[in-house]
């Protein structure tokens, strides 16, 4: 992804809040909710595969949730905020059930997400009986849920990888739109934007 249209490190950066550089800011944002559904899909598809041992329950719920919520996020618009539709599955030619999958993931998101219901576990109480049908205490029983399956996540993945490529060429077209309305600005009226401060990493 590319983050200027210059080789050379800037001087300085500016601020910009038009329109188009919010939705470019959109964008960016989007890309990353992305790659951290990749990422978790990455750990998910290696905890699973763990061979005979049992994989641990609390980490793959929670890598689990993390990639669902990060995903419901990529289609959810905030005030004045853009996001991706559904229309954006099928130019993303992702796999041939991609949109069917990608409601499922969004009702699973609202599983996950619940902040009533236990999404793993299910309890029910009842009356034990005696040999001769009496009652005879209180019993609890509990349900618990499969946790997510190696296909699932891997179906997620190819969804997530589909549409990273689209919003990737999404962000250098947008990118390209916001310098081609500032390019002949003078300096005088740069100047007078608030200054991003950037950390220089290697």
């Amino acid at each position: 992804m590319a983050e200027s249209t210059s080789t050379m490190a800037p001087k300085a950066l500016r601020r910009l809040d038009s329109p188009d550089a919010k939705a470019l800011v959109d964008l960016v944002a989007t890309f990353e909710e992305l790659q951290t559904v990749l990422r978790c899909c990455e750990r998910l598809v290696t905890a699973l595969a763990a061979g005979d041992s049992v994989p641990d329950d609390v980490v793959v719920e929670a890598v689990w949730t993390m990639a669902l919520l990060s995903y419901a996020r990529c289609f959810t618009a905030g005030e004045g905020a853009t996001a991706l539709t559904e229309d954006d599955i099928t130019a993303a030619k992702a796999h041939g059930d991609a949109l069917e999958w990608h409601r499922v993931l969004l009702q699973l998101r609202a599983h996950y997400a619940d902040p009533v219901v236990n999404p793993r576990e299910r309890y029910s109480v009842g009356v034990a009986q005696d040999p001769s049908g009496a009652p005879s205490g209180v019993a609890i029983t509990s349900g618990r849920q499969p946790l997510v399956d190696d296909l699932t996540v891997r179906q997620t993945g190819a969804i997530a990888y589909a549409l990273s490529a689209l919003v990737d060429e999404r962000i250098a077209a947008q990118q390209e739109k916001v310098f081609a309305e500032v390019k002949d600005t003078p300096k005088s009226i740069l100047d007078k934007l608030s200054q991003i401060e950037v950390v220089e990493t290697e």
